[in-house]
């Protein structure tokens, strides 16, 4: 049954503004480069690519809120794209007033409006750009379209203090393996199938975990209570990895070894997140020696994941190397991310006209010219 989304109430939108301040109306771009350049600038970051909702802002990097909503679905199901935008629809102007109430500013101090251009989900990434445009025309401000994953890489290193490390981004919607060269962030690897986080969350739907707070957390709390290895198909192509095949194996197989009793949940989600895990710490091993790197820095959701940390450390500390990674206020998809991204394009003048303020998804990292560092 076709069932009509709701729209997005303009006239709360209005009120939003008004109640938070009057409008700093600037004459031209000169100028608001002239105010920001002996004042603080201030970001606020839309993000919605996904099944969270955040808003955050910051103020010369310094987080002053990071506020998010999550759209839970039942055990055993996935989100799908409509339901997702009208959650995103559903909650934004509330989490907007209170972005902006526990920032303790008003409109007229933003300096930037930024949202996440990709990649990620069409109709959520649509609903959050037009939210984004909306309020970047009511205060009268700038907007920066920001790569998600440019998001996850510049905030992991400003809470973390990483320099130049070696990323490994991993997600519900993307793996990758990434390293800083000439203006972009190259990718040394990647999956070539569906990602890791996406691999994680379909095995919860068979086991028909919880997806509150995350199918990949619940996972993850079950795998510490695992004694027994499953042996499972293990892929990697040169730096680019598989999941899909390993994916189709322990699906296949678990319903009989849990008939059985040859295995429990415990086991099976044990046996995933090792295979998966160790896949992800060659790939990042071999891009470490490549580079020449001494750091490697965990972002994406997965990288909440304290198995996957505690591997990842013990590698780099055979190299002699350290790692960084974010707890779940930063991991996780989040809308102070997009603000800082956006803060640092913003510097640099790398603004985004309004006719190009739009969304696609697929939007590689290796796209964006990288003009701040």
């Amino acid at each position: 049954m076709h069932r009509v989304l709701p729209e997005i109430n303009l006239k709360e939108l209005v009120y939003v503004n008004i109640k938070f301040g009057s409008l700093r109306l600037c004459n031209n771009i000169k100028s608001l480069f002239c105010f920001s350049k002996f004042n603080m600038v201030i970001a606020i970051g839309f993000e919605g690519s996904a099944n969270k909702l955040g808003i955050g802002i910051v103020q010369d990097g310094k987080v002053l809120s990071n506020c998010r909503r999550t759209y839970i679905t039942l055990p055993g199901e996935g989100f799908l794209p409509r339901e997702t935008a009208q959650h995103h629809r559903s909650v934004v102007l509330d989490v907007l007033r209170q972005a902006l109430q526990d920032a303790k500013v008003i409109p007229a101090q933003i300096d930037v409006v930024c949202y996440t251009k990709g990649p990620g989900m069409g109709a959520p990434l649509q609903t959050v750009a037009i939210v984004a445009r909306t309020v970047a025309q009511l205060w009268n401000k700038p907007i920066i379209g920001v790569n998600h994953c440019i998001g996850h890489i510049e905030m992991g290193r400003l809470i973390t203090g990483s320099d130049n490390p070696t990323v490994l981004y991993v997600s519900g919607g993307n793996t990758q393996v990434i390293a800083y060269c000439r203006n972009r962030y190259r990718i040394f690897g990647e999956t070539i199938d569906i990602a890791i986080g996406n691999c994680l969350d379909r095995f919860a739907r068979v086991l028909k975990l919880s997806n509150d707070p995350s199918p990949g957390y619940n996972i993850e709390q079950l795998a510490k209570k695992g004694k027994k290895f499953l042996p499972l198909p293990y892929v990697v192509k040169g730096m680019d990895v598989s999941f899909s095949g390993i994916l189709s194996y322990i699906e296949k197989q678990s319903q009989e070894l849990l008939k059985n009793g040859e295995y429990t949940p415990e086991d099976l989600c044990f046996s995933l997140q090792e295979t998966l895990f160790a896949m992800l710490v060659e790939t990042t091993e071999r891009a470490m020696a490549h580079c020449g790197s001494e750091e490697v820095l965990i972002v994406g959701g997965v990288g909440c994941n304290l198995r996957l940390q505690e591997m990842m450390e013990a590698m780099c500390a055979e190299r002699g190397a350290k790692l960084y990674a974010t707890d779940e206020r930063f991991c996780i998809d989040n809308g102070v991310m997009i603000a800082q991204a956006g803060y640092e394009m913003f510097k640099t003048g790398n603004l985004t006209k309004w006719d190009d303020t739009t969304i696609t998804q697929r939007y590689r990292t290796d796209d964006v010219e990288v003009t701040w560092r």
